[in-house]
Parts: C-alpha cells; sequence; structure tokens
C-alpha cells in the first residue's frame, strides 16, 4: 500500500501545476516571471534616468568648457593689450624726460600718503 501512496504522490507533484478546484492555479515559474518582468522594467527605468542624467552632465561639461575658451580668449586679449602698455610705459621710463615725470609723479604720492597719515594719526 506505501507502493501506491507513493506512486499518487508522485502523480499529484507531476501534474500539481493543473486545475485546482475549479480553476487554474498560478505556478511559481509565472510567479517568477513576473517578477522577472518588474524586475526589467525598474531596470530599463533606471537606464533611462542615468542615460538623461549622463547626457545632462555631458551638455554641462560642453557649456563650461565654451565658457572657459570664451575667458581664454579674453584673457589673452588682456594679456596683449597689458603687453603693450608695459612697452609704451618701459618706453617712457627709459627717457629722461619720462624718468623726471614718474619720479615726479612717485614724490607726489608719497607726500600725499605722508600728509593723509599725519592727518589720521592727529585725530
Amino acid at each position: 500500500m506505501s507502493y501506491r501512496r507513493d506512486i499518487s504522490r508522485s502523480k499529484s507533484a507531476l501534474f500539481d501545476d493543473g486545475l485546482e478546484e475549479g480553476g487554474l492555479r498560478a505556478s511559481s515559474s509565472y510567479s517568477h516571471e513576473h517578477n522577472n518582468d518588474k524586475a526589467v522594467d525598474s531596470l530599463q527605468d533606471r537606464v533611462s534616468f542615468l542615460k538623461k542624467l549622463t547626457d545632462d552632465i555631458h551638455e554641462e561639461v560642453e557649456s563650461h568648457n565654451r565658457l572657459l575658451d570664451r575667458m581664454g580668449n579674453k584673457m589673452d586679449i588682456s594679456r596683449g593689450v597689458l603687453s603693450g602698455t608695459m612697452d609704451r610705459f618701459k618706453m617712457v621710463f627709459e627717457k629722461k624726460s619720462g624718468r623726471r615725470t614718474c619720479v615726479l609723479a612717485g614724490v607726489f604720492i608719497a607726500s600725499f600718503l605722508v600728509i593723509y597719515y599725519l592727518i589720521r594719526i592727529l585725530r
């Protein structure tokens, strides 16, 4: 008799995913497939989000690079203007009349600073 029970158990285990009291019962493989579909959808959403995020980062980096290029160009222009000004200053300073003008301007500035500090101290 135990042999018959083993056979009936193996039959029920073999056909367990069939009908159960008049209705279809969801098998565990269907449940796993449904969970896998949900996980794939979730993963697809995350990948889409990451793709959008990396595209936004790329656009931001490109705009920063353009800004830095413009700043570099403006700095080059400023360097050229400053270089020209320094060349003119050197030419003025090399002449004797230019030296006198620079010395006079230096004395004037020094005198102004001395007077300013004396007034501050006497207050």
